[in-house]
């Protein structure tokens, strides 16, 4: 009876201490998986301090399928998108159930967000180089990004498809300063995407 009293009394501690942590903002330490590597902390990339993915796996995962959508608001009026048949299996953000001007507002968020993940320390470039964190312009084109975003974010929100074609526009400007110093080089060796 003592033994079940000790462990009920350690079960509450326990208890209260993980409430504590979270309501702090805390992890708990990452749980190890099959083969001994640790789970990924909860919280992504940043606050484990591990990197899954290079630099272009980034572009093409999230930044690219993002910019797209901004981009095709230009072309397209999001409030005239019709939804997919089956609208939460579409693979096109704009029909899809979160579509129309909200898929615009998410994508635009998602890229402000993301523009963290590009100041990962150890991540590398699609070549294997190491992402030029310690150049002075790279943390200013990542803030530019993330600047970029928030602006078709406000342009989003307005619904007036004016304001996103002068936002994306923003955003094209965003981009193409980092592109066309780490991307658009001639010898592929010196190229970080």
């Amino acid at each position: 009876m003592q033994f079940a009293r000790v462990l009920i009394l350690i079960l509450v501690f326990l208890e209260s201490a993980g409430a504590q942590t979270a309501q702090r903002g805390g992890t708990s330490a990452p749980a190890p998986q099959r083969g001994g590597a640790p789970a990924p902390a909860r919280g992504g990339a940043a606050s484990s301090g591990r990197v899954y993915a290079n630099l272009g796996q980034l572009m093409k995962g999230i930044l690219y399928p993002n910019s797209n959508v901004i981009f095709a608001a230009q072309n397209q009026n999001p409030a005239e998108v019709k939804p997919a048949q089956d609208p939460a299996t579409a693979t096109d953000p704009l029909a899809s159930t979160y579509g129309k001007w909200e898929a615009v507002e998410n994508s635009a968020l998602a890229l402000s967000e993301a523009a963290s993940l590009l100041l990962v320390p150890g991540r590398r470039c699609a070549n294997g180089r190491p992402v030029p964190l310690q150049n002075p312009d790279w943390p200013k084109f990542v803030q530019g990004l993330r600047e970029a975003g928030m602006t078709v974010y406000k342009a989003a929100q307005s619904k007036d498809q004016d304001k996103i074609i002068d936002a994306a526009d923003v955003l094209t400007t965003a981009c193409a300063n980092c592109h066309d110093k780490y991307r658009e080089k001639t010898n592929l060796a010196d190229r970080c995407q």
